[in-house]
Order: C-alpha cells, then sequence, then structure tokens
C-alpha cells in the first residue's frame, strides 16, 4: 500500500510539474499516432541579436543610399558639417562617414541608376 502512495504522489507531482510548464503558455502537436500532444511553448531567446543585426543593415543601406543620391563630395561635406556640431551630431559624423564598402556599394548603385 505504501509503494501505491508513493507511486501516485510522483505522478500527481510530474503532473503538477507540467500542468506550470503548459500554464505559460503551450503549442498542439498532432504525434505520429494522430494524438494531440500539449507541449510547452520554447521560451524566446533573451538577446535579440537578430533585430540588431537587421538595424545595423538598415542603417548601412541608409548610409549608402544617401552617398549615391547626394555624391561622394556632397556626402562628405554634410558629414564635414555634422563634425563641427555639438557632441551627439560629432558622434553620427563618426557613424556616417563614408567607409570603402559604402562607397563601393554607392558606387555601383549610381551607375545603375544613370
Amino acid at each position: 500500500m505504501v509503494e501505491a502512495a508513493t507511486d501516485f504522489h510522483k505522478r500527481v507531482k510530474r503532473i503538477n510539474k507540467q500542468h506550470a510548464r503548459l500554464s505559460h503558455g503551450y503549442v498542439s502537436v498532432v504525434g505520429k499516432d494522430g494524438l494531440i500532444i500539449a507541449k510547452p511553448r520554447r521560451k524566446s531567446g533573451g538577446f535579440p541579436l537578430r533585430i540588431i543585426a537587421l538595424m545595423i543593415l538598415v542603417f548601412f543601406g541608409f548610409k549608402v543610399l544617401l552617398i549615391s543620391q547626394l555624391g561622394p563630395q556632397g556626402y562628405a561635406e554634410r558629414v564635414q558639417l555634422l563634425q563641427s556640431g555639438t557632441s551627439v551630431e560629432q558622434a553620427g559624423a563618426y557613424l556616417l562617414k563614408a567607409d570603402p564598402i559604402s562607397s563601393a556599394l554607392a558606387d555601383g548603385i549610381r551607375k545603375l541608376t544613370l
């Protein structure tokens, strides 16, 4: 009788643990045998690397577009104007200064649009 009680308590503990995991969200999955099983929803990653990478890509795309539209000299003049401003503008000028990759991509875009 004691063994039955310990088995029962183990099952109750396991069921409560599963219920606690499912209470944070679950996904219904159909198994190979056709049985619908509720599985706990996986936690999303901690640090959003994909979003940060996308923001950096958009920033460089914007910089390439500006260089291609304003031309290298016009763009350099605008960045020089930013360098003579406040500390925030100077930081922006540092990030926006033309690098070889951005200049090459802008040159390629400029050749395509002509």
